[in-house]
C-alpha cells in the first residue's frame, strides 16, 4: 500500500541533523506494517498530480499556522477537501490536524492558554485511563467541522483527536516524536520561545513512556479501511 506523505513543514536544522525531516520520522514511525511511501514537498509548493497517486495520505506537522498566507496553503486545502470527498484514507499530525479541519470548515487559532510541550495526558472515547504522548504546539483547532467527531482529548486541548467517518482521522500530539526528539526541539527551538515553566516540567517528564504504538495502529486501520 503507498502512502503519499504531504510535508508542511522542515524540521529545525539542529534536529533534522540527527533525526531527519517529518517524513523521515513518519517512516519510521509506520515501518513493517506493509506501507511504501512517496515525499511530497508542500511547503515548496511541490503537489502530487492527483488524489489518486497514493493510496492514502498523511500531512505532516509545522511551524507555520494554517491561518498563515502561503501560497501553498488554498491549494493544500483543495487537495485535502478532494481527497475527504473521494473517501481516500487520510491522517494528519498537528498541523494536519489543523489544517484538514480549517479545509473541512472548522476554525483554527493561536490558543490563547499558551503552549503543550512534551510528555502530555490524553483521554480517548470510551477510555477510562489516559494515554500519553508528546505534544509540541500553541495553535488549536477551536471551532469543528460540522463533519468533525471527537475521539480524544486533554485538559488543555479539547479537540486534540478528531474524526470524519471511517477514512479521516488526525491528532494534534505528535505520535511521531519520542522524547530525543522533544529534547533536541526543547534545545533548538523551545528555550527563549516556550515559558521557561514549561520547559522545565517538559524536561521532568522527558523519559516518560508514550502509547504511540496505539496510535501507530490507529493511523495503520484508517489506512487499511477498518474503523478507529
Amino acid at each position: 500500500m503507498r502512502i503519499g506523505i504531504l510535508q508542511t513543514g522542515i524540521t529545525p536544522e539542529q534536529v533534522s541533523a540527527k533525526h531527519g525531516e517529518y517524513p523521515d520520522m513518519f517512516e519510521r514511525f509506520l515501518a513493517n506494517r506493509g506501507f511504501e511511501f512517496d515525499r511530497y514537498s508542500i511547503v515548496n509548493a511541490v503537489f502530487p498530480t492527483s488524489i489518486k497517486d497514493a493510496d492514502g495520505w498523511l500531512i505532516t506537522g509545522s511551524r507555520h499556522g494554517v491561518y498563515e498566507d502561503h501560497p501553498w496553503i488554498p491549494p493544500l486545502e483543495e487537495f485535502i477537501r478532494a481527497i475527504y470527498a473521494a473517501n481516500i484514507p487520510l491522517v494528519g499530525v498537528c498541523f494536519g490536524h489543523q489544517i484538514i479541519a480549517q479545509a473541512l470548515g472548522g476554525k483554527v487559532e493561536k490558543f490563547d492558554g499558551g503552549w503543550s510541550i512534551g510528555h502530555t495526558d490524553y483521554l480517548m472515547d470510551g477510555q477510562d485511563t489516559p494515554m500519553q504522548l508528546n505534544a509540541w504546539h500553541q495553535d488549536q483547532v477551536v471551532e469543528l467541522p460540522k463533519d468533525a467527531r471527537v475521539i480524544g482529548s486533554s485538559d488543555f486541548c479539547k479537540y486534540a483527536f478528531l474524526a470524519y467517518g471511517d477514512t479521516v482521522m488526525t491528532t494534534q500530539p505528535h505520535p511521531e516524536f519520542g522524547s530525543d526528539i522533544v529534547q533536541g526541539l526543547i534545545d533548538h527551538h523551545g528555550k527563549g520561545a516556550v515559558p521557561k515553566d514549561l520547559v522545565t516540567e517538559a524536561q521532568s517528564r522527558i523519559d516518560s513512556p508514550t502509547q504511540a504504538e496505539t496510535i501507530a495502529d490507529m493511523f495503520t486501520a484508517i489506512f487499511k479501511q477498518s474503523k478507529c
